[in-house]
């Protein structure tokens, strides 16, 4: 029989054409150790991904526990190191309880799908991260997706609801840098008996006393009917993520959680630089206020430059671009410049609009944040400021 000469691959050529033509292709760009650029592109909120005492616990944790924690979390990747953490988590935060993952998005996966299911109703966020977007698809759950920060949407979607219920959001919206309203979320779930999840990968560190979240700071902490996740790749300068909540639900998650269940646990030295960077920002709470000192100094001098950008709750801030190309365009002029910024395209921001987004860090100096703020200023493409902005 006469085979067919077909390429089983040929429509991946198709769609980078068009991604070429809308200019939305995507390359990777290794940086080296010693790299120059000043960087706002990353989530080293509080400057501690190469502090000396969080390196070095680090690698004082790989030469005890070895490069990997050899097995799922039930078999052998469960360590002392690991326990330490997540009472240190937990504490810090004001919960009853914390488990350790991999990552935050397989922390928010691990949640979704656990507390899901064909009985509950999700209510998320238009805003909400894609990790949270896809935890919401695996968990098999009836999702309705609601108005950005709208607790009144939150309210009629749950009206009528007998079954039980969980509504999700992120704490701070990863593209605009703005707040979720907790305390009315909250809430309004509490009056429809049902739960909140709250992704709290970028107020975590920032926002609340010392750093110990939105939630706290909106009087949530602890809370029964409240789970937080987080990520411990940004505030604390590490890799992994945890869930936080009562100890029942921690529980469950250690018998039903598939990203649990199956994955690797986190490697020893992530935990112990996320250890000991938890326990400098407990050392050092002013961290948490100086981040956002700088990312409110950074959005004035911005605007003051005519830049529509948005003004920030925590430590991110967003400046629309007129385009995808005129994005790339800018962010590659920044890096020319010296300074390394965050370039976010379709389909990486809901609202379809390109953009600039710069991280905070609590670590710069003001002379730094001068020449970040000049650089994006006299870079900025024909459309990026506000009309009559000089």
């Amino acid at each position: 029989m006469k085979q067919l000469r077909i390429d089983p691959f040929g429509w991946i050529d198709e769609q980078r054409a068009r991604r070429d033509r809308a200019g939305l292709t995507r390359a990777l760009r290794p940086r080296a150790s010693d790299e120059a650029l000043l960087d706002l592109a990353g989530n080293d909120y509080l400057g501690l991904a190469r502090h000396p005492r969080v390196t070095s616990a680090a690698a004082e944790a790989a030469r005890r526990w070895g490069a990997g924690a050899t097995g799922s979390r039930l078999v052998t990747g469960s360590t002392e190191l690991h326990t330490e953490l997540e009472t240190a988590l937990a504490a810090f935060c004001g919960a009853e309880a914390a488990l350790v993952f991999s990552s935050g998005y397989a922390a928010n996966l691990a949640a979704l799908t656990a507390l899901g299911g064909r009985e509950t109703l999700i209510v998320s966020d238009a805003g909400n991260h894609a990790s949270l977007i896809d935890g919401c698809r695996l968990s098999r759950s009836e999702v309705e997706i609601v108005a950005h920060a709208d607790p009144g949407a939150v309210r009629k979607a749950l009206i009528g609801h007998p079954a039980r219920a969980l509504v999700v959001t992120d704490s701070v919206f990863s593209v605009d840098g703005d707040a979720a309203p907790l305390d009315r979320l909250a809430a309004v779930c509490r009056t429809h008996g049902a739960a909140l999840l709250v992704d709290d990968a970028h107020g975590f560190g920032v926002l609340g006393a010392g750093g110990r979240g939105a939630p706290h700071a909106a009087g949530l902490a602890g809370a029964p009917d409240v789970v937080v996740t987080v990520t411990l790749s940004k505030s604390l300068g590490s890799q992994g993520g945890a869930v936080l909540g009562p100890a029942r639900v921690i529980e469950h998650l250690v018998s039903t959680a598939r990203t649990f269940i199956f994955d690797t646990g986190l490697a020893p030295a992530a935990a112990g630089a996320a250890l000991e960077a938890l326990t400098l920002l407990h050392g050092e709470p002013l961290r948490a206020a100086r981040v956002r000192e700088v990312a409110e100094a950074l959005w004035e001098r911005l605007t003051a430059a005519g830049l529509r950008a948005t003004r920030p709750d925590a430590a991110v801030v967003s400046v629309p671009a007129p385009s995808p190309r005129a994005a790339v365009a800018w962010a590659a002029a920044c890096r020319t410049a010296g300074l390394s910024v965050g370039c976010f395209r379709p389909p990486s921001v809901p609202d379809g609009v390109s953009r600039l987004r710069l991280t905070a860090r609590a670590d710069l100096t003001d002379a730094q944040l001068g020449y970040a703020a000049h650089t994006i200023a006299s870079t900025a493409p024909p459309g990026a400021r506000e009309p009559h902005a000089p």
